[in-house]
């Protein structure tokens, strides 16, 4: 990917664009505020060449990230990160959980509550609902974050031929 900034506009955006902090202590509770102040929406750390960036909310915290690096050839800006998960354990526990929840439901419905059946199809839509609901959310997320940093830095997507 290519930006329209140059290096030193984009380590300024970065700059100005990034509370800085490790990825790591954005999930526990020493960080119970984003920030005192003007609120930037990127949390991560950067250097010369590489940036770790993620969504810079509490609220609605984002369990991806984006890694890359960057470097200035020809007067043009190169980017190249990709989206990924912070922790592999996190995104697997919000996808997989509901599944597992289904399954467990499904196992206490069979072996304990025969005469609850009609119960526990009630229970399954509602269990399936949140299954996609939660992969849906999750998706929408990282294509979020990603659109979010394209629009701040300002970056051109290479044309597929």
């Amino acid at each position: 990917m290519q930006s329209k900034l140059n290096i030193t506009e984009f380590r300024e955006k970065l700059g100005n664009s990034t509370e800085f902090g490790s990825l790591k202590v954005n999930w526990s509770p020493f960080r119970l505020f984003p920030s005192f102040g003007g609120k930037k929406p990127f949390y991560g750390f950067f250097d010369d060449e590489s940036f770790h960036l993620t969504i810079n909310s509490v609220k609605s915290p984002t369990y991806f990230i984006i890694k890359g690096k960057y470097k200035s050839v020809n007067n043009i800006l190169k980017i190249d990160c990709i989206v990924e998960a912070n922790s592999k354990i996190q995104l697997f526990w919000v996808k997989f959980s509901p599944v597992i929840c289904l399954v467990a439901i499904n196992l206490f419905f069979l072996f304990f509550a025969k005469g609850l059946r009609k119960g526990s199809t009630i229970v399954n839509l509602f269990l399936l609902v949140i299954i996609f609901y939660s992969r849906w959310k999750e998706d929408r997320k990282r294509r979020k974050l990603e659109q979010k940093f394209i629009e701040i830095f300002e970056i051109k997507l290479a044309s597929k031929k």
